[in-house]
C-alpha cells in the first residue's frame, strides 16, 4: 500500500506546505482596552467647590 509521489504532486505540496506562515506578533495577538471610558466630570476636582461644599 505504498504510495509513489509523481513530480506534479511533489510541486503541489511543495507549493502548499513548503513555507511556515506569517510570525504573528505577541502584542498583535491582545487588543487592551481601557474598562471604563474618560469622564471628564469624574477626573475634574475643584477644591474651592469642595471647601465651600464641604468646609463652610
Amino acid at each position: 500500500m505504498s504510495h509513489e509521489e509523481t513530480a506534479a504532486e511533489a510541486v503541489t505540496r511543495k507549493e502548499r506546505f513548503g513555507t511556515l506562515p506569517e510570525r504573528i506578533r505577541p502584542e498583535d495577538m491582545v487588543e487592551t482596552l481601557p474598562a471604563v471610558g474618560h469622564d471628564p466630570d469624574r477626573d475634574a476636582y475643584d477644591p474651592d467647590e469642595f471647601a465651600v461644599r464641604y468646609g463652610l
